[in-house]
């Protein structure tokens, strides 16, 4: 995909009306990595190995990756209130706007058990409830993430899960982050374990002396939490496995290239495999966001990281209007679909696939990132063609349930032998059967009984 005459910048530019879009468009649309092989050893060797050492072994890990000497994995009480007291009263403030605010748009249409019952004796329905135990995962390491926390752990909070554990890894003192604690405290968090990576995962998915085992893990983190996400899948839930940032805008010419090239770079400072995609019809404004992402990048704190992700994936997408636009982001399926337009809501009717979209040009992502209201745990890869967002229903079961009574399975008794008799299952068949044959008797018996007290 080479760049194009005039499009001077870091982001390639292709044109739809290109001999090669097809095979360019193609290699952007393949950006879920495969697993590696030398990872998925690793991770089979930490997770084995938590699984037999328990806390000793998550320990011993926690100092040769984190460089941390722990004499216990969990925060205590005091650790935790003194994390907390140390935020500054508007960061405090902040995370907590932010909490409040997902936690109430998560709250609009939570799932309630419901039932059904026919007439016949035929009763039925699901009883929803709320998962048992759940670990929160918070990656570190490059920066700090208490968005993460908040945007995991709400959810949970709002359907009750009764015990909600995070993970995360301590820094080389020994101590989690006090922002990290902080959000962890106004989101619902119950427990907060000093671990991170894959022996983070294998500890909450089979349980160690002080780590309790939970029904499912969510969060994002890097390859081996991914691998170890993969590994104990089965014996735990998980979320999904959480690919790169990406963002793709879709702009006409009312959009501002200023703060196009803004939404695009606030993607690429995430991580050096962040996508970065422009969709436009119009020629002048993919030229001037080229220009703004090389004038904006100059001034960024985390220019090296966000340049080599757009010199790497960023890419500028001509079309040869806002429909074929808007058919480009629907096969591409973006996490993170900006509408730089100037109908949003009329483009919205026609989005498929993408995990949010931000409607118009007052809707960063940032806003979405941290405290619009709908969740941030979003569909990577493409997924977003069959995934949504995180939500309550990931932290809810499901429990159907059925009774007949005999006139409903006199009714339909006959139809379930018929099927079970075209699968070749005979046994289902006689189930049925010997209950009729109960039903049937018994009914014989009621007409006698009644025949006789007649002839009295």
């Amino acid at each position: 995909m080479a760049a194009r005459a005039g499009a001077k910048g870091p982001l390639k530019s292709v044109a739809t009306s290109d001999a090669g879009f097809e095979r360019a468009f193609a290699k952007l649309l393949a950006r879920r990595e495969a697993a590696d092989e030398s990872v998925d050893k690793v991770v089979r060797k930490i997770v084995d190995g938590v699984r037999e050492g328990g806390d000793d072994e998550v320990i011993a890990l926690t100092q040769k990756f984190d460089g941390a000497k722990l004499d216990e994995l969990e925060v205590g009480r005091d650790e935790w209130d003194e994390g907390c007291d140390a935020v500054d009263p508007a960061d405090r403030a902040a995370l907590g706007k932010a909490a409040m605010r997902v936690r109430d748009f998560h709250k609009r249409r939570i799932p309630s058990s419901w039932e059904m019952r026919e007439e016949g004796g035929a009763y039925m329905g699901h009883r929803v409830r709320a998962l048992r135990r759940v670990g929160v995962y918070v990656p570190g390491g490059k920066a700090v993430y208490p968005s993460t926390v908040i945007m995991n752990t709400v959810p949970a909070s709002v359907v009750e899960v009764p015990e909600i554990v995070m993970a995360t890894p301590p820094g080389k003192d020994g101590r989690v982050p006090s922002q990290v604690l902080m959000a962890a405290r106004v989101a619902g968090v119950h427990r907060v374990f000093k671990m991170g990576g894959a022996q983070a995962v294998a500890a909450l998915a089979y349980g160690t002396e002080s780590v309790p085992r939970v029904d499912k893990i969510v969060g994002p983190g890097n390859a081996y939490v991914q691998g170890a996400k993969r590994r104990v899948f089965g014996e735990v839930d998980i979320d999904s496995e959480a690919g790169a940032t990406e963002v793709l805008v879709v702009a006409d010419r009312t959009a501002t290239p200023a703060w196009v090239a803004a939404d695009l770079i606030s993607q690429a400072e995430h991580e050096e495999e962040a996508a970065a995609i422009l969709v436009t019809h119009v020629k002048s404004i993919a030229t001037r966001v080229q220009e703004q992402v090389t004038k904006q990048l100059k001034e960024l704190g985390r220019a090296k990281i966000a340049k080599q992700s757009l010199t790497k994936h960023g890419t500028v997408i001509l079309t040869k209007d806002l429909e074929q636009s808007m058919e480009i982001a629907n096969r591409y399926a973006p996490e993170h679909l900006v509408l730089a337009v100037d109908d949003a809501d009329a483009q919205l009717k026609k989005v498929e696939n993408a995990g949010t979209v931000f409607l118009g040009h007052y809707s960063p992502v940032a806003a979405g990132d941290y405290l619009a209201g709908p969740n941030h745990v979003l569909p990577t890869g493409g997924t977003a063609r069959f995934f949504s967002p995180l939500g309550i229903d990931h932290f809810l079961k499901r429990t159907a349930f059925v009774r007949f009574e005999p006139p409903k399975l006199r009714e339909l008794g006959a139809d379930i032998i018929r099927l079970a008799e075209l699968e070749g299952l005979g046994g289902h068949g006689a189930s049925v059967e010997q209950r009729l044959s109960k039903i049937r008797r018994a009914r014989r018996e009621r007409e006698a009984a009644r025949e006789a007290e007649a002839d009295l």
